[in-house]
Order: structure tokens, then sequence, then C-alpha cells
């Protein structure tokens, strides 16, 4: 797997050759494309732990819809009022984004203090076992310089879907 050091670095020599081959996904759509993204999501993820890494939490913050506000604060047992004011802020697309990261919920130890409740994006996040991964393709290629299951997964997929 990636060194966590140099995934950024290695994320930004091969986006040239990922952004070509989500061009190409998104013209040739390959009909065993979600059963491969799939596999190889679950492959990868059999053999990266994510409480060894959390950098997904540690530099980067998800959107929080209105859903995840109200569940979260619920289980505050506050306001949602009072829990966008403590920990969320708008950002220039007019989400509700955490003020600050690393995230507030992230223990010292990576696990997360609400991750029964957590946000949908959370739950979902790198989205590499998400059906049409052509569609995300821009999301999933600045994933792979965050987290190195998003980066072994646009790698091992490569590998496995040749398109041309």
């Amino acid at each position: 797997m990636v060194p966590l050091d140099k995934i950024k670095d290695l994320a930004n020599q091969r986006k040239k050759e990922n952004l070509g081959f989500f061009k190409t996904l998104r013209k040739q759509k390959p009909k065993n494309l979600d059963q491969i993204a799939q596999q190889t999501h679950d492959e990868v993820f059999q053999e990266i732990d994510c409480l060894k890494c959390a950098n997904c939490c540690k530099t980067t913050g998800p959107l929080f819809t209105d859903a995840d506000i109200n569940r979260i604060a619920r289980h505050f047992n506050v306001k949602p009022a009072t829990f966008i004011q403590t920990y969320l802020r708008i950002d220039e697309d007019d989400d509700y984004v955490l003020q600050s990261t690393p995230c507030s919920f992230l223990g010292d130890d990576n696990y997360c203090s609400i991750y029964e409740v957590r946000p949908k994006a959370c739950r979902e996040y790198p989205h590499t076992d998400r059906r049409k991964l052509y569609q995300i393709g821009t999301i999933t290629i600045a994933n792979t310089g965050i987290c190195p299951a998003a980066y072994e997964i646009v790698e091992r997929m490569k590998d496995r879907l040749p398109v041309r």
C-alpha cells in the first residue's frame, strides 16, 4: 500500500493518467464496471484498516445534510441550531461543513465518537463502491490524494479495465 506521507505526491503524478482513465470510462461505460468496482473496493478494504490512517478525518471535512444535522443533534440531545453553531460553518457552496479539521469527533485513537450517527458523506467515503463510478471521477481522483484505499482501488481498476 502507498505510504501516507507519499500519497499526495503519487496521486498528483497519476492525475493526468487518472483523468484520462475516467474520461474513457464515461465514454465506454463497461458493462462490468459496477461489479469490478465493488469487487476491487471490497478486496482493498480487506487489506486496509482505516483506523490506522484516518487521513480523511484529519485533512478534510464532510458535507452535513439536514438529515445528518438533525440525527447528530438528537444524539447530543441539543437543538440542530446549537449543533450547527458549535461545530459547523457554511462554505462557499452554501453547504454545511466542519468549522475546522481535523474532525472534532476524531479521537487520538482514530475512532469516531459519533460513528453510529456519522454524516452520510463519512459513511460512504471514499465512494469507490458506488454504482456508475465513472460519474464521480473528479471526486474519486481527488480522494486518491487523501485515501490510500481510494488510490489503490483506482490503480487496480486501471489494471482490470483495459480501456482504450
